[in-house]
């Protein structure tokens, strides 16, 4: 969203609070491949709610994973969310695009929660209604300083943000490249990371309906930790559905059932929120990815509360990787989770 420049190579980084993914996709005579693949782990409390809160650790890891895998590539594209981010869709009279540009702003004034000074601020023209006549307009603001600590742990892995996207939409990037769906089709893209879930709810290669929430993974980790007195690693393996010496399915699975539909409550909030707002618009199927995507029960029980069909987004179905490669190996163990990166590198290959 807030890119410089023209189209050119960027490498994707995902700095999430569990972990950092970077990937480079190249153009071939075949498709789009998997070029370079790698993550790196985060401790816990480094990052926190979508804010990097010890920058030396994470500039470190951003080394590490590029030297591990050979990525030479300078320019980077990353992306944010969290209670700094806004994402508004404006209904507004028709107009031309430099009127757009000085109404803009006093629009933002009355929908950003922030000082207009304290934000970045980016827009696109979505569709016109037919019925009005008026155009639909998404406004996108991040708050400088959230985009300058994402940007200042860049320049100290000696790294340049070519791109700083939103996560949401960095998601709905790599469903539109792997699905191409139906101008009619509305779906919702969950993505369930450690401690953000990013929704959005979109028509097509429209969205309608964006909001970022502070749950996610890590839930089930201190759930585990605390109800079965695990230590953080074997929480994590259990959260994963991994056997841990001790812990039997009658304990664990009643555990990450609670935090589940605590998740559920929140995408059920979301969801009441956009129909009340969305007359006679209908989520047809629900796309779940993230790290806590494969979290033992949790999409039979996204089945049954919404009654619709609910399937993990697969963010390679249409991206080319060698299946026996190291790459091949992350990407078969747990591809929810690159969801987000693969959609930040497809920005190599459109205009940024």
């Amino acid at each position: 969203m807030f890119g410089m420049g023209k189209s050119k190579q960027v490498v994707a980084l995902d700095i999430g609070s569990s972990s950092v993914k970077a990937l480079e996709l190249k153009r071939t005579s075949k498709g789009i491949e998997v070029d370079k693949l790698g993550v790196e782990l985060l401790a816990p409390d480094i990052v926190v709610d979508g804010a990097i809160v010890d920058t030396g650790a994470v500039s470190t890891t951003i080394v590490k994973v590029f030297d591990d895998n050979k990525i030479k590539t300078r320019g980077v594209a990353t992306s944010v969310s969290g209670h700094s981010v806004i994402v508004k869709r404006l209904s507004m009279a028709s107009m031309s695009e430099e009127e757009l540009l000085e109404a803009i702003q006093s629009e933002a004034s009355q929908h950003i929660p922030f000082d207009i000074a304290e934000v970045n601020l980016d827009h696109q023209t979505l569709e016109t209604d037919p019925n009005t006549g008026n155009m639909d307009v998404l406004l996108v603001a991040a708050k400088k300083d959230k985009i300058l600590n994402y940007t200042n742990v860049l320049s100290l892995a000696g790294k340049t943000a070519a791109v700083v996207d939103i996560d949401a939409f960095a998601l709905q990037n790599a469903y539109e490249f792997n699905y191409e769906p139906a101008e009619n089709q509305t779906v919702a893209l969950l993505n369930i990371g450690a401690s953000v879930m990013n929704i959005n709810i979109v028509r097509g290669r429209v969205p309608l309906f964006t909001r970022d929430v502070s749950v996610g993974g890590m839930q089930y980790t201190d759930s585990l930790q605390k109800e079965l007195d695990l230590s953080f690693e074997d929480a994590e393996r259990v959260k994963m559905g991994k056997s841990v010496p001790g812990v039997s399915d009658e304990a664990r699975l009643p555990v990450l059932k609670s935090v589940s539909e605590i998740i559920i409550l929140e995408i059920q909030k979301t969801f009441d929120f956009f129909k009340a707002t969305a007359p006679g618009e209908h989520i047809q199927k629900i796309y779940i990815a993230g790290g806590s995507a494969r979290v033992p029960g949790l999409l039979d029980l996204l089945k049954q509360e919404f009654s619709i069909p609910v399937e993990e987004l697969n963010p390679f179905r249409k991206i080319l990787y060698d299946p026996n490669s190291r790459h091949g190996e992350i990407i078969q163990e747990d591809s929810p989770r690159l969801a987000v990166a693969v959609g930040l590198a497809l920005r190599s290959f459109e205009n940024l």
